[in-house]
């Protein structure tokens, strides 16, 4: 049996059928090669990491469509660089951001981060079993239900001038960071992204922390949780999968990191009453995106 065949055997549910059985099985789709010059890939990369330096987000909800649609990647092979290529954003955003949010100042809510991050995981390891077990236009429904819904809260009910208090305090808000982060950890999962555009919204409107902290802690969460997520695709060959695009991925990589940087620079300067509504509508456009899915 094939890496490819392998690797499409057992990839999760939600993945299969994406492509034809024979595309799964191959490398990549027929038209794929002009497509992957090192331009685009750089290029991309770019674009998506400067939106992850900027807001505090892997950008994986963002590159997966492009990596599938025009890099014409098949499914699970996507999935995988994209995973890849989250982690870099990750922790680049979370390096060249502390130039306007000190690492310090992330350390001061490691409480808020610990109580997520134990939801966050164990989410992140359930989630994997139980997909296979759920009717997935359901659960792509209620997601895109939420997501308008967390928009909808942070565009109307939030004052992004305002310090907010945590909206619980004591055991209440422990038992419910851990709800949150073991929800947010499961879809995650599921999608495939690093969760920081549910991360963010749980961190400002859960733990009243303004946006712009609330998008560095939310990358601290985000790092353990995707690399969680890509020890279990490792198991399926995952760094066959990298080393066969190798070009690629050190390119797309290389864009991604000049991206959070420009994003970690921008952040000093764009105010929060802008990063809010731009959070909104990544959310709106996510929850369209999982509307759709199949």
């Amino acid at each position: 049996m094939t890496t490819s065949t392998t690797l499409a055997a057992r990839s999760p549910d939600c993945l299969k059928g994406a492509w034809s059985a024979s595309e799964v099985m191959t490398n990549s789709r027929p038209d794929s090669t002009a497509r992957r010059r090192p331009a685009g890939a750089f290029g991309a990369g770019a674009l998506i990491g400067t939106l992850g330096g900027l807001i505090g987000l892997g950008g994986a909800e963002f590159r997966l469509p492009v990596l599938i649609s025009w890099f014409r990647f098949v499914a699970l092979e996507a999935v995988i660089l994209n995973k890849a290529t989250s982690i870099v954003v990750v922790a680049s955003a979370l390096l060249f951001r502390t130039k306007t949010v000190s690492l310090g100042t992330v350390l001061a809510h490691s409480a808020a981060i610990a109580n997520l991050l134990a939801g966050s995981l164990a989410g992140a390891w359930f989630a994997a079993g139980w997909a296979r077990r759920m009717r997935a236009t359901l659960l792509y429904r209620v997601m895109a239900g939420l997501l308008v819904l967390i928009a909808a809260v942070l565009l109307f009910g939030h004052d992004p001038s305002v310090m907010d208090a945590p909206a619980l305090q004591g055991i209440s808000l422990i038992v419910a960071g851990v709800i949150a982060g073991f929800g947010i950890g499961m879809v995650a999962s599921l999608l495939g992204v690093a969760g920081g555009e549910l991360l963010i919204p749980a961190l400002v409107l859960l733990y009243g922390i303004d946006i712009k902290t609330a998008g560095s802690v939310s990358l601290v969460v985000s790092l353990p949780t995707i690399l969680v997520g890509f020890a279990r695709y490792s198991r399926d060959a995952s760094f066959a999968v990298l080393g066969r695009h190798k070009s690629f991925v050190i390119v797309m990589a290389a864009g991604s990191i000049v991206g959070t940087f420009v994003g970690g620079r921008l952040l000093g300067i764009v105010p929060s009453g802008v990063l809010l509504p731009l959070l909104s509508t990544i959310l709106l456009v996510s929850a369209w995106k999982v509307w759709k899915h199949q």
